[in-house]
């Protein structure tokens, strides 16, 4: 496929262009999470995660000038819709219902990873939408049912509402690491003193339940991550899968590649008790904008709010500490509010190609919009903080991640 003055390809595989390029186009965005990255989403094909085998074939959509990348976005043709994190499994039963194949779809995202960000990447807001047409008309070509971008940023809704996308929203809870006078916690008390006195009362009591069990944290970043920490971390990852009958979605190769292509990108936190491991949590970090991402927890021993303690209590401490301003903590669990993660809404956008079954969508997503408003009103009225209000992502505090 071409136009007059750039070229578009599909790539079967993220290494079919160069992780230079890839991520200098990613600096360009306002939103560059460290999970778009060319070394995240190579590691996800590389480890056999994100793979035609496992339902996600890569067919990778970009955009060229001459030998220049201009955009790049990374789509996968789905054949069913697990790890993904925004729920349209009743759409494929309605299409099942009516003698339509669903699958397979055409999915921009991040595989495994709700947290929002940079999905359509691209020079300028042109290219944005030039990228986006792309994508529309290679879901046309190819006859498939749907086109779906999950957790985008704020231009990228802009160049998919252009378009004729359909916008869906979803809560997710972030921290904030700024007081209600727009200041940094000085520490942990600091940052308690902002909540109203019951909810500083239950954290306290959750810590002291901790560490009267004996527990007690390290912490290990970057290339202090030693083989035999990422080693117990997959024990407590497979675990907390096993544990709900489900094999992970992500194998200890996948793991390999981060400690060797993204080390600095990661923070692990390790709880021990009489010298021995026994849980952690594994934390994403975007360290030159400051923010930190719940990803993934484990334990092979329980005890008493033990998970509280090693998914947000540690994480937060540890984010005053280094002056990290935002905690996302990803998506559903409204505990997450006792702990000072306050409700933001994410976008995502849709494409449907049957117009009586894009009709329906459109309607159920007007209703369904309605409900998150209200929803959000809800949460609001139980804000535990003294006078900060929910976040908006189109008012400052934006954007996810986690399956903590």
């Amino acid at each position: 496929m071409s136009a007059p003055n750039y070229v578009i390809r599909v790539l079967n595989a993220p290494d079919k262009v160069g992780a230079d390029e890839w991520n200098a186009l990613l600096a360009f965005e306002s939103d560059p999470s460290p999970f778009m990255r060319h070394e995240y989403l190579a590691a996800m094909h590389a480890s056999g995660a994100a793979v035609s085998e496992t339902g996600w074939q890569a067919q990778f959509l970009t955009l060229w000038q001459g030998a220049e990348l201009m955009a790049a976005c990374p789509m996968y043709l789905k054949r069913h819709s697990y790890g993904e994190y925004v729920f349209d499994w009743a759409w494929a039963n309605a299409f099942e219902q009516h003698g339509l194949s669903y699958y397979p779809k055409a999915l921009v995202a991040v595989p495994f990873t709700p947290v929002p960000g940079a999905r359509l990447l691209a020079r300028n807001s042109v290219w944005r939408q030039r990228l986006v047409e792309a994508l529309v008309e290679h879901a046309k070509a190819e006859d498939l049912s749907s086109l779906h971008l999950l957790f985008a940023q704020p231009q990228d809704i802009v160049a998919c509402e252009a378009n004729g996308l359909m916008l869906r929203h979803t809560v997710q809870f972030h921290w904030s690491g700024l007081d209600s006078t727009h200041q940094p916690y000085r520490d942990f008390d600091h940052f308690l003193a902002s909540l109203q006195q019951e909810k500083r009362k239950k954290i306290r009591q959750e810590r002291r339940k901790v560490a009267s069990a004996g527990v007690s944290f390290r912490w290990a970043q970057g290339p202090d991550i030693g083989s035999q920490d990422w080693a117990f971390f997959y024990r407590c990852y497979e675990r907390t899968y096993l544990e709900h009958g489900n094999a992970p979605y992500l194998s200890p190769a996948f793991f390999e590649r981060m400690a060797t292509d993204m080390p600095e990108n990661w923070l692990l936190f390790i709880a021990e008790r009489n010298g021995q491991p026994m849980a952690c949590s594994l934390i994403g970090l975007d360290t030159e904008r400051g923010v930190a991402y719940g990803r993934y927890w484990g334990a092979l021993e329980r005890v008493d709010c033990l998970h509280f303690e090693a998914c947000y209590y540690q994480p937060l401490e540890w984010c005053i500490a280094h002056g990290f301003q935002r905690f996302e903590g990803g998506a559903q669990g409204e505990h997450k509010m006792a702990r000072a993660l306050m409700p933001v809404k994410t976008t995502s956008a849709h494409w449907l190609a049957h117009p009586a079954f894009a009709d329906a969508v459109e309607r159920f997503l007007q209703r369904e919009g309605e409900g998150i408003g209200n929803y959000l009103e809800h949460l609001n009225e139980r804000n535990p903080m003294r006078q900060l209000a929910v976040a908006d992502p189109s008012e400052g505090l934006h954007h996810n991640g986690g399956a903590t």
